[in-house]
């Protein structure tokens, strides 16, 4: 991997050091630390003149310190000459707000995508965009990587496939994410139609499709506050569900999110390691955990070395 290097923020150090070991490098070597008034201060302490660098960074909460750090190492790259800066994020924050959906709003995955680029990114890396036209915000290639090939895997070691399960898309919005899951674990999928009052409120309505009977699966990019997950299980076990499981790319797990897991009659979260987990989330006993970090590092190695990323998913 000569002339590869790789950095880490603040937001995912246990992730970066997987995926440096993975990819066969050392981590580089880098300070961040802030100013007596919250300022971000970031100093680049070895070389990477002529270097191809990748900065592995969550834009997780606090959203808006990992997203400066961010844009600070990748402008202190720029400016130390590196040859080629890739903005590795997992989770890609802010992604929520793709679009106007009200008079005066903000389109912030757009605006995130002109900040990074303006910072110093000449290629991003993400891991299930919560819109997959998020990539076309940025005018920079994007390789947009899947935690559901890495989770099916997961499922399938552990519980095996067939007819006795049924992936279950909690919106109409995932039912392409469900499907991928679906035809890995060789399962039926069903639909739950979700209606949104408001940021964070979700009320599910009716089932489309069979649970009677079967384990049920619900397929997820972001779990939040759990709200929609909660109701999600309500609601499969109302319509004869044997026993309801959730997996879910990334752990955001914000507020009410642990409490309502625990109270909730869900048997296990399945999540990916794009965010760390909360001490509470740790200890929470049904939360399981699947490291994406080789599946970052080999689409590092296939980026440096001019190979195909794509093919990861073939």
């Amino acid at each position: 991997m000569k002339g590869l290097k790789i950095f880490s923020g603040n937001s995912n150090p246990a992730l970066a050091r997987k995926v440096a070991e993975a990819a066969g490098v050392e981590l580089g070597f880098c300070q961040l630390n802030s100013f007596a008034d919250g300022e971000v201060q970031v100093e680049i302490h070895e070389s990477v003149r002529g270097q191809n660098v990748f900065v592995v960074q969550s834009t997780c909460p606090p959203a808006n310190q990992n997203y400066m750090e961010l844009f600070l190492l990748l402008d202190a790259l720029k400016r130390a000459s590196a040859k080629h800066i890739t903005a590795v994020i997992p989770y890609y924050g802010y992604a929520r707000q793709d679009r106007k959906v009200a008079p005066r709003a903000p389109i912030s995955a757009k605006l995130m995508a002109d900040l990074l680029t303006t910072a110093g990114a000449q290629r991003v890396v993400a891991v299930d965009l919560h819109a997959a036209q998020i990539q076309g915000f940025f005018n920079v290639p994007v390789d947009h990587l899947f935690g559901i090939p890495t989770l099916a895997r997961a499922w399938r070691e552990t519980h095996g496939i067939g007819g006795d399960f049924v992936a279950v898309s909690p919106d109409a919005g995932g039912v392409e994410r469900c499907r991928a899951f679906a035809k890995r674990i060789e399962a039926p999928i069903a639909i739950i139609d979700k209606r949104r009052s408001g940021p964070n409120e979700a009320k599910a309505f009716h089932l489309i499709g069979d649970v009677t009977g079967k384990t049920a699966i619900i397929l997820d990019d972001i779990i939040d506050t759990a709200g929609t997950l909660t109701q999600a299980v309500d609601s499969l076990y109302k319509n004869g569900a044997k026993r309801v499981f959730a997996v879910a790319t990334h752990p955001v797990l914000s507020g009410p999110a642990i409490s309502r897991i625990v109270e909730s009659p869900i048997e296990k979260l399945w999540v990916t390691d794009t965010i760390p987990l909360t001490e509470a989330a740790r200890n929470c006993g049904k939360i399981e955990v699947v490291s994406v970090a080789a599946v970052l590092a080999e689409a590092i190695k296939r980026i440096h070395g001019n190979d195909s990323v794509s093919s990861l998913f073939d």
